[in-house]
């Protein structure tokens, strides 16, 4: 029987419909096979990448960042975790591609400068080689020439610790806390206290013009700023003072010089045969010095036990008492906030130990040590490479030492309460030691 044309018809479009879908499978086939086919490839493409060494054997060079292997599995510094290499890279471009030259002292001393800020250290420093020869400056005569000012650092930049009395840099207004912002119109960089106390060396009844700025603390970095033309002459203030106060000994040490201990050794002696039956050891306004000498004077007081500990990138020391002392006697350590460095040392070491009561403010907190390396090249770099911890392993850095007796400055000039606090401390101890004395 024939089929009647609209059955042929129907039949002819359902037969199209099906060719359509049969070939939209094919091509929807067709892409997924593509796709699994890039997967696979980037995948394996990934795994075979990330075998340096394989990719290597095959002739594919590797990126900066790929080459992370070395010999023996030690990892190689990239352009992602080394300055250098990043800056080889761009002289790498200019020396190839570039039209133009440039000087590379200059560019060196940008640098490099750049870099030792980006530490974060406050005294990390770049002394080009011009710099770094007045720094190294040395004189022949160590007794001190200058303005009547004593200098320490503070991040790395020099401020007034102590204006001696009488002297011109007095007269004119220059006080404790000042900061060095430029010497004969120099303010090309930051001074430190070596640079200004070598620059401030000159011959006698020479002057020199310096633009010093006030802040209202030392943490500041800007403030009032006013410039004197002083004279330079010799001074010659005595680093240790004595004196009895009833049956207490009385003594005050400036800074830590090469004899500092025999001096404190000698005060101490002598004040024993005047009498005293305690001390007080005055570090007010003391900005360091030799470490050596710190410790020695806390052994005179200390018969044993550590003294400070110190920290480096090798790890922890300490340096101990040597077990000759001195004395016994009760004794009270007097500190500001400007007692620094090896002072603040000592004071930890005499409160750890409990040897001493410590009166007065906190200390400045600067328990870091600095040095200074040549570089082959020219110039020279100064860094922390050490922290001082007090010998119970407490910060001194950034912290200071707490005094157990807080007393802060008076009010009045004509009178040192902190002075007359710390005395009446080291006789009150005096007391209750002889109370203790069983009778015979």
């Amino acid at each position: 029987m024939a089929e009647s044309p609209r059955h042929i018809a129907r039949r002819k479009k359902q037969a199209s419909v099906t060719s359509r879908e049969r070939m939209r499978g094919k091509r929807a086939a067709r892409a997924l096979c593509v796709f699994i086919a890039v997967v696979v490839a980037f995948a394996a493409g990934f795994l075979v990448r990330s075998q340096t060494e394989f990719v290597a054997s095959l002739g594919f060079p590797l990126s900066a960042g790929e080459d992370a292997a070395g010999a023996g599995g030690a990892t190689k510094k990239t352009t992602y975790d080394s300055a250098a290499m990043r800056v080889s890279e761009v002289e790498d471009l200019l020396n190839t591609s570039s039209l133009d030259a440039y000087d590379v002292s200059t560019a060196a001393n940008g640098m490099l400068s750049a870099l030792m800020k980006a530490t974060n250290d406050p005294y990390a420093t770049y002394f080009d080689p011009d710099r770094y020869a007045k720094y190294i400056k040395e004189t022949a005569d160590r007794s001190y020439a200058g303005i009547g000012v004593l200098f320490s650092d503070y991040n790395g930049r020099a401020y007034v610790v102590d204006v001696f009395e009488g002297s011109e840099a007095e007269a004119k207004g220059v006080v404790q806390g000042d900061f060095v912002e430029a010497i004969d119109g120099d303010s090309s960089h930051e001074w430190t206290m070596t640079e200004v106390v070598n620059a401030l060396a000159r011959d006698e009844g020479e002057s020199v013009t310096i633009t010093w700025m006030h802040p209202v603390s030392l943490d500041a970095e800007t403030g009032s700023e006013f410039t004197t033309t002083l004279t330079c002459r010799r001074f010659e203030e005595a680093n240790l003072l004595t004196s009895v106060v009833g049956d207490v000994g009385y003594v005050r040490l400036r800074q830590f010089t090469q004899n500092s201990s025999d001096l404190v050794k000698s005060a101490v002696s002598s004040l024993t045969s005047q009498g005293a039956t305690s001390f007080v050891l005055d570090l007010r306004d003391n900005p360091g010095g030799y470490l050596t000498q710190a410790v020695d004077v806390a052994s005179l007081f200390v018969q044993s036990g550590v003294l400070v500990q110190i920290e480096t990138v090798e790890g922890t020391t300490t340096k101990t008492a040597s077990g000759v002392t001195v004395t016994q006697a009760p004794l009270v350590v007097l500190v500001n906030g400007y007692t620094s460095a090896a002072a603040e040392v000592l004071a930890a070491a005499l409160q750890d130990n409990q040897r001493a009561t410590v009166v007065g403010e906190t200390t400045l907190g600067k328990g870091s040590v600095q040095v200074v390396r040549e570089l082959s090249f020219g110039g020279a770099v100064r860094y922390t490479a050490a922290y001082y911890r007090t010998p119970l392993g407490h910060d001194i850095d950034g912290i200071g030492v707490v005094p157990s007796t807080v007393v802060g400055p008076s009010s009045d000039p004509d009178s040192d309460t902190q002075r007359l606090v710390a005395i009446d401390v080291a006789s009150s101890a005096a007391d209750a030691q002889d109370a203790l004395v069983p009778l015979t």
